[in-house]
């Protein structure tokens, strides 16, 4: 969905090439609490250099002044850093505390960054030590997770596959996904406002639960997610990364499936329905791009492999459709990328980005949305990507004024893919601050069996776009009435 009109985008440098993104967690023995721990984490890299980042947590007395020592043993050199003083001597780093960040209480935490050159490898550090003293001793490496967090508030969310057209759990019962999107990870970070638009803690999220929603799409932000260098620190790396995580185990917890969705990327379009002119990660492309977007589905198909409950929507709303001369040059450009006539940016086709998730050895489910804004499936089954794990979904999305927004077209377009693989309505609504049209639209999706969620639960202006609350304690809109009343009713 194309947002409403919002603040100014920040106009900010280039980014530099990212190959991929690190992260070391830090997970202790059971029972044992080391004097310190360190999160180390590698926030982007390029051809010749990286960024890094530590968290140090004082599990210790309380601290006046301190000192971070580790070895770079790949012939990494520091060339500057923020939050501390470094300097480095041989292969050992030093971040010793600024004056105004030497207190380190009991419990308490500092982060610091870093900017380095590295060439033939960027091993992580094994060792390092606060004031002398060893850090995350007693680690050991962290077993894959079983399950979702422990509820907060009505269960945990299923690990989910594909068996046959249905998705389905564990036990092989039916999940159909049912809820909302819950829109701003995918533009507060690149326009230096934030991560989230509005709260996402444990309350916010149990007002969406208690429409009885079962699901919650996640658009984010690939710049952000790889902390390339035209997103303010604050908002990209291992912060925004940290952020996302937060919230899927929160969405998890409440017992709901969360769906991640790449949403804006990086790539110059400036042809026929371009949304902006701006290179960067600004509005939404027609394609994925091919020189980032694998390098971002390969970081987050890393994060969450182990999380089956954990769905990824491949890209929002493509629409090479709108670039090309035919019909045929469209599907070939959404399934094989390359090079596509129409757009002056190498593309990711939807095949690219399914082998960049499966090489990371997740099995999560993949949803894949078609051409026209993810309204045209009309030939989804004939391109349709090749998935070793058989866990491919067909993704639609529908409003009002779209092409594709009547029974007879869902009817000769739709029931046919949905009669041989899951089918989402990632998103579903309309313009018109009422709830006529989705309440349509429900009622076919739930005569098929199918899932759909409805954008969105964000407090914008229910006439200048689709949103579902005017608070974020679930009071919900003319429009949004729609959606809460039937949900309530299919699970009441």
């Amino acid at each position: 969905m194309r947002h409403p009109p919002r603040s100014v985008l920040l106009a900010v440098a280039g980014a530099a090439a990212l190959l991929g993104s690190v992260v070391v967690p830090v997970v202790t023995a059971q029972g044992a609490t080391p004097a310190c721990t360190v999160d180390y984490s590698v926030t982007s890299q390029w051809a010749t250099g990286f960024q890094g980042a530590v968290r140090i947590t004082n599990n210790q007395a309380a601290l006046s002044s301190w000192t971070l020592t580790f070895d770079l043993a790949g012939g990494q050199k520091v060339t500057q850093g923020w939050n501390a003083k470094w300097s480095q001597s041989g292969t050992t780093v030093t971040a010793a505390n600024e004056s105004w960040n030497g207190s380190l209480g009991t419990g308490a935490s500092v982060s610091a960054g870093f900017l380095a050159s590295w060439a033939g490898s960027n091993a992580v550090p094994a060792t390092f030590k606060l004031n002398g003293t060893t850090c995350n001793a007693d680690s050991e490496p962290p077993p894959p997770p079983t399950s979702p967090p422990p509820s907060q508030g009505g269960g945990t969310a299923p690990a989910l596959h594909v068996l046959g057209n249905k998705l389905v759990d564990a036990s092989g019962r039916n999940r159909r996904l049912l809820g909302v999107n819950r829109s701003g990870g995918e533009f507060m970070c690149v326009q230096g406002r934030g991560i989230f638009d509005g709260p996402v803690d444990d309350a916010a999220i149990k007002a969406i639960a208690d429409w009885k929603a079962n699901a919650i799409r996640i658009p984010v932000n690939e710049e952000c997610w790889l902390g390339l260098s035209n997103v303010e620190t604050e908002y990209a790396g291992s912060n925004y990364i940290s952020a996302v995580k937060d919230l899927v185990a929160r969405v998890e917890a409440h017992g709901m499936t969360p769906i991640v969705d790449l949403h804006w990327t990086y790539g110059q379009y400036t042809g026929n329905s371009a949304g902006c002119s701006d290179v960067h990660a600004t509005c939404q492309k027609p394609m994925p791009d091919a020189q980032y977007t694998p390098s971002f589905w390969s970081s987050v198909a890393s994060t969450f492999k182990n999380d089956q409950a954990v769905a990824f929507d491949l890209f929002n709303e493509p629409y090479p459709d709108r670039a090309t001369s035919t019909t045929a040059q469209a599907w070939q450009c959404w399934r094989d990328g390359g090079t596509c006539p129409g757009i002056g940016y190498a593309v990711a086709g939807m095949q690219d980005l399914v082998d960049a998730i499966r090489s990371t050895g997740a099995k999560n489910v993949i949803l894949v949305g078609g051409l026209a804004y993810s309204n045209d499936l009309s030939q989804w089954l004939t391109y349709k990507p090749t998935d070793p794990t058989g866990n491919l979904v067909a993704a639609y999305h529908v409003y009002n004024f779209n092409t594709c927004a009547s029974e007879s077209c869902w009817n000769s377009t739709i029931a046919p893919v949905a009669a041989q693989v899951p089918l989402v309505a990632g998103e579903i609504g309309e313009n018109t601050c009422s709830h006529g049209f989705v309440d349509r639209a429900m009622k076919w999706f739930d005569d098929h069996d199918l899932s759909y969620l409805g954008w969105t639960w964000n407090t914008w202006d229910c006439s200048s776009g689709p949103s579902l609350i005017s608070d974020y304690d679930g009071t919900p809109t003319a429009y949004g009435t729609g959606l809460r009343d039937h949900l309530r009713a299919l699970n009441p």
